[in-house]
This record gives C-alpha cells, structure tokens and sequence, in this order.
C-alpha cells in the first residue's frame, strides 16, 4: 500500500524535505545491499534514468534511481529550489512541483481563492500522473502550516481537489498550528479559514502545534548543556539536526523543530514500509479512532524525544517509554491528555518489544486514563519490528481525545480578537469569491466543533452505562 504525500507552502515542503532525508537514511540503514525492496516501493518508485527519467519503473534487483512518490507545492519558490539545489534534487523531478513566484502574503483567500482556481487543472494532472504509478493508492498525506496564505488556503483546496477526484482515498492532513504570538498577524483568520475545510473534508488530521515542538526542542538543549544525559551529542544526530547530508548546511532555527515532526511521520508509515508482527495501515487509524466523522484531529505524542536528540544516553526501559507517551511533555500540542477524555487511542511501536509488552502496558495505563464509557476497549496497536535509526525501539501515541479542545478556543479567542474590530479584513474581501460570510460560515463551523468536545466532556466520570438498544418487535 502506497501513500501519497502532498507538502504545500513553505513549512509543509520544509517538513516534507527532512521527511524524505530521513525516510532513505532510515532505508539505507536496513537495506545495505541496495536492492529495491518492497519498503522501498511504498514511497519510491525505481526509475531507469537512461530513458530520458521517466522510464517504466523497474521492479526487481539493484536500486536505479529513486523518485519520491510525492507532489511539492509553494507558490513561493524559494523552498522547493532550495531542496532542488539539496542532497535531495535527484528524488525529485519537474513533473512533481508546482510552484510560483510571488506567495500567497500570508492570506488564506488568496492561496485558496486565487491559486486554487489558478492552479487547478496542472494540479489535477500531476495528482493523476502521481498516482498512476501507484499499484495500491491507500491514502494521501497533506503536510502543511495553518498559519500562512499558501499551506492553509490552497493546502486545503487541494484538500477538496483530492475528495472530488479520488473519493474512495484516505485522507491524512498534518498540521502545524500558530503559536499565540506568531509573527503573522493574520495567522488566526487564515488557521480558522482552513479549520472548516479540515472539518468537512479530512477524514484524520494530526495537530502540531509550534509552541510545544519549540518546547521540546528547548528541553533537548538545556539537557544537553546542563550534562544532564552525559553531555556528549552523537555526531551523526539524526533528529536535531541536519548533520550527514551531502554539504554541510548552517542549521536553521526550524530544523529541529522539523525533524520531531518528520519523525512522526517515519513513524506513522513505519508499518506500510516495513515488517512487523502486527501491520497497522493508515486507514485502519481512521476506521478506529474516528468513531464521530467531525472529531477526526488525533493528538500525538512521540518517545522518545530527548533521545532524539541523539545524545548518548541508555535507552529508556518499554514501560517508561509507554509512561511517557502519556505524559504532558511528550505531547505535539499543548495538551494533557491524561485529564480529559479519550475516545480512542493508537499505540505505534518500533523496534524490539513484544506483543506481551505491549498488553501488559495498556493494561498497567489503563486504570488512570478516562475512556468513553461505550469504548472502554479503544485501543488500536502496531508493531514494526525496524526501529528508527540509532534506537533500540520508539513509540508513537495518537489519541482521539477531547484535550484538542484548548487548542480550539485559543484558536476561536485570537480570531474574534481581529474579527471584532474587522481588522485587515479588506485584504481577504477584495480577492474575488471571498465573502464575509466566509469569515462567518468559518468561525461557526469551529464553534461547533467546540462544542461537540463539550459534550462529550460533560459525560466524564458518569456512571458506565450501556447505549440503549432498539428494540425489535417480536
């Protein structure tokens, strides 16, 4: 099963361009003879270059030349040149990009209103190009920012596109949300604006938030600095930073911050590339975890973290690292799952550790988290038996989980902010087909969406009673 990921904007191609660098460096750890395997072939095709680049995929034997399954948009060129100009230029080619000059200036209308119709058809036909020469298309992969023009507007017009043309697909949205004090001041119409789209037309989105991913990446270093985890950085770091590839690169603020999310992402399709004892594909989470078709955002925490930062320490126990999945820390949003309530939860592990281990685990949690009084047993679990690169084994956690719902407010409180004193709004209202009502028909489809999860945790803590069932006449 392939999936297909789509980055849009400058923040999905730049988690999109640590995503492809680790998924072959994590290849080429297990894969020493260079053979294209099956692992390969879920997000690789192998090409024969001779034939001009784009000859018929070859199947069996040595690796050729590797093409990413993937299609990268910005209509800011300046990223997808820069991963052009990278270590990765031969994994892509002209007919997966699609890029412009002058961006979206931080405007939800202009990258959904504008560039969507603009930019329809070319994105169609390169979709259509891409997925032909998938065998089994499982699901797409939307990787982008909430908080800009581009990711948000015209990543979730292709968010549409692909519902309107490949229905029967998956669709996966990761998104990296804006921090209270983000620097476009525009940010909460733009995060609002697509949250609808993602509500009517995601089938499961992972939220990100740039806060905690800063966070964490602060608590690598003060660990680092301080000698608490033996102050020794491994030299081939894998996560936090860009040390290995082909040039040495200074590193940019977000590279860290990219990789714990890039990791994420090695992780979630770590069963679709290689074996394990127990195979989860992706569109098993969404059967899963998304018992309502509305409350599809997952929460995710991944462990470990500070050993991603690949300094010399010995690896954590399992059950520590189960322990860890549920706490605060460990979270990619701000959020404490462990005191709201769960509607489902995924556990994804690598490396060695045992079905056995598992179990025991989840039931060892279990008493200290509240679970839906119908789903008690709403545990989804997968293991792959190839852990990420230098560990012995990771985990990741996706919980469908009312503890969004801050994320949600803060959301909602920062765009009424604007909203009230109509600030900035003549320049979303002068793009063609971008109404108020847009603004409107936005901030009530988030205000529902706040309000279901307020439903849901005013059943916390009631008492465990079965549904009513319908009665059959006999």
């Amino acid at each position: 099963p392939v999936s297909l990921p789509l980055a849009v904007g400058q923040c999905g191609n730049q988690l999109g361009c640590r995503f492809w660098d680790l998924a072959l460096r994590e290849h080429a750890a297990v894969n020493e003879k260079g053979i294209y395997d099956e692992a390969l072939s879920s997000f690789f095709r192998n090409v024969d270059t001779r034939s001009g680049g784009d000859g018929p995929d070859i199947y069996k034997g040595k690796i050729c030349s590797l093409k990413a399954r993937a299609l990268l948009i910005d209509m800011e060129e300046g990223v997808v040149n820069e991963i052009l100009q990278g270590p990765l230029r031969d994994v892509f080619d002209s007919k997966q990009l699609i890029t412009d000059v002058s961006g979206s200036g931080n405007n939800w209308a202009v990258g959904h209103k504008l560039y969507g119709y603009q930019y329809r058809e070319n994105i169609v036909e390169k979709l259509r190009l891409t997925a032909e020469h998938c065998d089994c298309l499982q699901c797409f992969f939307i990787i982008h920012s909430m908080g800009g023009g581009t990711g948000s507007g015209l990543g979730t017009y292709v968010l549409n596109l692909l519902e309107d043309e490949f229905p029967e697909v998956y669709r996966f949205v990761t998104s990296v949300y804006p921090s209270g004090e983000d620097d476009v001041i525009t940010s909460p119409y733009n995060s609002v604006l697509a949250m609808k789209e993602l509500n009517e037309h995601a089938d499961c989105v992972l939220p990100i938030e740039n806060e905690s991913l800063f966070d964490i990446v602060n608590k690598i270093h003060q660990m680092i600095n301080c000698g608490k985890l033996g102050s020794t950085v491994k030299q081939n770091s894998l996560v936090t930073s860009s040390a290995g590839s082909a040039k040495i690169v200074p590193e940019k603020p977000f590279d860290a911050m990219n990789n714990i999310v890039a990791n994420l992402l090695l992780n979630l399709t770590s069963s679709a590339r290689f074996e394990g004892s127990l195979n989860m594909d992706l569109n098993e989470i969404s059967m899963n975890l998304v018992p309502f078709p509305r409350l599809h955002y997952l929460v995710s925490s991944l462990t470990p973290l500070y050993t991603l930062a690949d300094v010399n320490v010995p690896s954590r126990r399992s059950n520590q690292m189960f322990s860890d999945a549920f706490s605060r820390d460990h979270q990619l949003i701000q959020a404490d799952p462990k005191h709201s309530l769960y509607l489902a939860c995924a556990l994804l592990v690598r490396g060695n550790v045992q079905v056995s281990d598992l179990r025991r685990n989840i039931e060892r949690l279990k008493p200290s988290l509240h679970f839906v009084s119908w789903n008690q047993e709403g545990w989804k679990t997968g293991l792959c038996s190839v852990p990420p690169v230098g560990h012995s084994h990771s985990l990741l956690a996706l919980a469908n989980n009312t503890c969004v719902k801050p994320t949600f407010i803060g959301l909602k409180d920062r765009f009424m902010k604007l909203y009230k004193k109509k600030a900035h709004l003549h320049h979303y209202l002068h793009i063609e087909g971008m109404e108020q009502s847009c603004f409107s028909e936005a901030i009530s489809s988030l205000s529902d969406l706040i309000e279901e999860y307020n439903e849901l945790d005013a059943t916390k803590g009631g008492p465990r009673t079965d549904p009513s069932r319908l009665k059959v006449a006999v």
